[in-house]
């Protein structure tokens, strides 16, 4: 095979609609299943079709139990042609897309409802701790695993480290998702941010402290996927994918200072045919600060090691330069389990379409979203981007 064939094209045709939030809950006694099922009644409703009349289905949940997508389409009383369940975290929304455009093009489904969500009783995170350690039986095992604070810390602290970056510059990132967040009704952190309340926080595990973790929840995102002259059919806005990349044990260093975007990055804005500094939104995955900091990096905005200076040199808020994390982001919405790779991605969406409300930012025709999932010590295990324009 030639060194030069290309090993993605673009989605011609393929293009997402209705974006849906059922709103999140800081606990809920409600099972998982019944937060799957809001998103799917409200993906029905806002496209004007019977949820029997969406014939793909693509799911991301960590705490639906034994019951996997065909088992909730079963109770949900779907018929369906294609299905895909896609366990990656905070990747799931980008491969989900992806997945479901691909169906589309290949006429294997006509309409496809992906759905992020999960459930938080008050039990939830001691399930949560318990996952994340055995799956670290694997994934960090030569390391030994303190859970995903623990870890990311390292991470962090090693980053800062190596690049001169300052608890204060990673505080701008989530002091300025706060000011967005004010804006989203949705969104649980009602409260403002400033810079020294960020600063003063008490540690979780240094470098990381109260205001660089994201608060689980419980909640649901979902979005349609089908062809464009689907969606006008429909009468729906719509967005255009233009281009997506999606990389899993992408990079090694001896302590993660990159993602595995910086394996594809070039090829994702070439077949969008655009250049960072064309995008009007963008919408990073956001479980730490210091991971949208990575992200400014490794997707194009700037070089590795200049994204303290980065920050320094943009407003990040809607009404800024560089708008970033527009709903407030999973560091202010709160992370609805497999939902919280959804949340930028609708965002985006309902950016491009002119249908984001009191996050609007004027005029944004073009965005893109981020996921980055599971995690090690020396290597983004999943992550993926894509690319939106709206008409």
């Amino acid at each position: 095979m030639s060194a030069t064939l290309k090993t993605r094209s673009g989605y011609d045709g393929v293009v997402l609609a209705s974006p849906v939030t059922v709103p999140y809950q800081r606990f809920s006694t409600r099972p998982a299943h019944w937060w799957i099922g809001q998103a799917l009644r409200g993906l029905s409703k806002s496209a004007g079709l019977s949820h029997k009349e969406i014939d793909g289905f693509c799911l991301s949940s960590f705490t639906v139990g034994p019951d996997s997508a065909i088992g909730l389409a079963q109770h949900m009383g779907m018929s369906l042609r294609w299905i895909d369940t896609i366990p990656l975290g905070g990747a799931s929304g980008i491969a989900a897309v992806r997945r479901a455009a691909r169906a589309v093009q290949a006429g294997d489904a006509r309409v496809v409802a992906c759905i992020g969500a999960d459930t938080n009783h008050v039990d939830t995170f001691r399930q949560t701790t318990a996952n994340f350690a055995r799956f670290a039986q694997d994934a960090v095992l030569s390391y030994g695993s303190g859970g995903a604070n623990a870890s990311f810390a390292l991470i962090a602290r090693n980053y800062m480290n190596q690049f001169g970056v300052t608890r204060e510059d990673l505080g701008r990132i989530a002091v300025a998702q706060r000011d967005n967040a004010l804006r989203n009704p949705n969104a649980l952190m009602k409260k403002p941010l400033i810079l020294e309340q960020y600063m003063k926080a008490h540690p979780i595990s240094d470098p990381i402290h109260l205001f660089d973790c994201v608060m689980p929840c419980a909640g649901a995102e979902g979005l349609l996927v089908m062809r464009e002259e689907t969606a006008k059919m429909l009468g729906l806005p719509f967005a255009r994918l233009l281009s997506s990349i999606e990389r899993h044990n992408a990079v090694s260093d001896d302590v993660q200072l990159r993602g595995g975007w910086v394996a594809d990055i070039d090829e994702l804005y070439a077949i969008a045919g655009i250049r960072p500094s064309d995008l009007d939104v963008v919408q990073t995955y956001d479980d730490y600060p210091v991971i949208c900091m990575m992200q400014f990096e490794d997707l194009g905005f700037c070089k590795k090691g200049e994204g303290a200076e980065f920050v320094r040199a943009h407003d990040l808020r809607i009404d800024g330069d560089f708008p970033h994390n527009t709903s407030g982001g999973q560091l202010s919405c709160g992370q609805a389990g497999g939902g919280g790779g959804y949340l930028g991605l609708n965002e985006a969406l309902r950016q491009v379409t002119d249908t984001a409300g009191p996050t609007q930012v004027p005029g944004a025709r073009l965005a893109l979203a981020s996921g980055f999932g599971m995690m090690n010590y020396d290597r983004g295990l999943s992550s993926g981007a894509l690319i939106l324009a709206g008409d």
